[in-house]
């Protein structure tokens, strides 16, 4: 008797601890992995805010892995979709929307949303996202991935040398600029040049955007698939023209780096105060502010000038978004939605444009940090979003979407680095850089739309 209830309960443990294990299991937190082209302080917060993230919804673990750049983590999913290793979430950047769209990796976030008006408690409330990201990011009439740091050119100016030479406003135009410059480089400390850029595809296409010139056939790729780059346009050109007479006048530093690389042989020569004016991204913003105060600075930001002989019609955005690979488990996809929308919420979006200078990516983001009086004590960092929210919004200033971008960049760079450097006439540079974008394009959507 005692050994049939010794098998009775032992029967009965046996099929407990089978009925157990799936609840266990669902007990185990839900991986999401995503990948970021940060590895300094930007980085360091987006882990935080998963840690943050992970404690509120405890049945996810959502882990932040870092890259040295957009270039790398380009170049590192491609590699990882080849063997099959991709993570959840990916940032691209804003260029290379078009692969992305063709790569096969992605699901449109707008598909993975629904009808859904909030995800495990999260609010998707996309209307409240500010207009150029919307019209950037809004492809065939959904969006298709979400957006996240986002940025404008921008001018800085090192007001103490500005006042100096009797300027009291940052130079509007390209003729202020010129004019501006004339004043400084005369004064008995002048600095060594008056202004500098990063020699970087993007400040072309603003430039070429402000003129509300296209970059690309077909509404900047944005009404049907861009099979031509029109850059090689009188607003193109006159891009060219001035750079080519600002350096020519020895006004322009120009450090011969291109593309990435050319970021800080921009920022150190203003910091350090061999130049008393920078093109520059916003999302910088808060760095050029507090290490140009440590240095001695008085930096102001104001919108970057534009080609006063066509006009203003706006700036067009930069940056990266969020995308969503495609074939993730339902309960995997979920939590990576659940992230994506909480990591852009209101309270996350303020704090992220305090750190970095980045924008507030929502409206009410931007009212919140209106109404806690941060502009008013911190006016460098409404600038961009003033910039963005006074442009007109049209297919040049939504910016292009064309395959083969970041190559074609490398082109434009190539170009502008030709007519610096050398006395070739900027007519001829600029056509040849068209033919050969033209051919990358042409190639790039042989391989990649050849029913279209």
């Amino acid at each position: 008797m005692q050994k049939r209830n010794r098998a009775f309960f032992l029967c009965l443990l046996l099929m407990g601890l089978v009925l157990a294990a799936p609840v266990a299991a669902q007990d185990e937190p839900i991986d999401v992995v995503a990948w970021f082209a940060f590895t300094d302080y930007r980085l360091d917060w987006l882990q935080e805010k998963a840690a943050a993230f992970n404690e509120q919804f405890p049945q996810y673990n959502v882990t932040i892995e870092g890259f040295a750049n957009y270039e790398e983590l380009f170049t590192s999913t491609t590699l990882a979709a080849e063997q099959n290793s991709l993570p959840a979430i990916i940032q691209y950047f804003e260029v290379a929307t078009q692969d992305a769209l063709d790569s096969g990796y992605f699901k449109p976030v707008a598909e993975a949303i629904g009808d859904r008006e909030e995800i495990n408690g999260v609010e998707v409330a996309l209307d409240d996202i500010v207009q150029p990201a919307s019209a950037y990011y809004t492809i065939g009439g959904q969006w298709s991935s979400m957006p996240f740091n986002t940025s404008s050119a921008i001018w800085f100016s090192d007001m103490n040398v500005l006042r100096a030479a009797g300027i009291e406003e940052p130079p509007a135009t390209w003729g202020e600029v010129d004019a501006a410059c004339e004043a400084i480089m005369a004064l008995d400390n002048a600095p060594q040049y008056c202004w500098t850029f990063p020699n970087h595809g993007w400040f072309f296409e603003q430039w070429l955007g402000q003129q509300n010139a296209l970059f690309a056939n077909n509404d900047n790729g944005r009404s049907a698939r861009a099979t031509e780059v029109v850059f090689n346009s009188e607003a193109g050109l006159a891009v060219l023209e001035w750079l080519d007479d600002q350096a020519e006048k020895g006004y322009l530093y120009y450090s011969g780096t291109q593309g990435g690389g050319s970021w800080s042989t921009a920022q150190q020569p203003f910091l350090t105060g061999q130049v008393a004016m920078v093109a520059f991204s916003s999302s910088d913003t808060a760095p050029f502010t507090e290490t140009g105060a440590e240095n001695g600075l008085d930096v102001v930001a104001s919108f970057l000038p534009y080609n006063e002989e066509t006009g203003w019609t706006g700036n067009l955005i930069g940056g990266a978004s969020l995308w969503l690979v495609d074939g993730l488990a339902p309960e995997v996809e979920d939590g990576a939605l659940t992230f994506l929308l909480w990591l852009i919420n209101t309270e996350n979006a303020a704090e992220w444009h305090q750190v970095t200078g980045y924008i507030p990516i929502r409206e009410s983001a931007v009212e919140m940090l209106t109404e806690a009086g941060w502009f008013e004590e911190n006016p460098n960092f409404i600038v961009a979003s003033e910039q963005l929210a006074q442009s007109e919004v049209t297919p040049a200033t939504s910016g292009a979407v064309l395959g083969a971008f970041p190559a074609i960049r490398d082109i434009v760079t190539q170009a502008i680095d030709t007519v610096l450097l050398t006395d070739e006439d900027p007519a001829t540079v600029l056509e040849q850089a068209a033919r050969e974008a033209n051919q990358t394009l042409e190639e790039y959507n042989l391989l990649n739309a050849p029913e279209e």
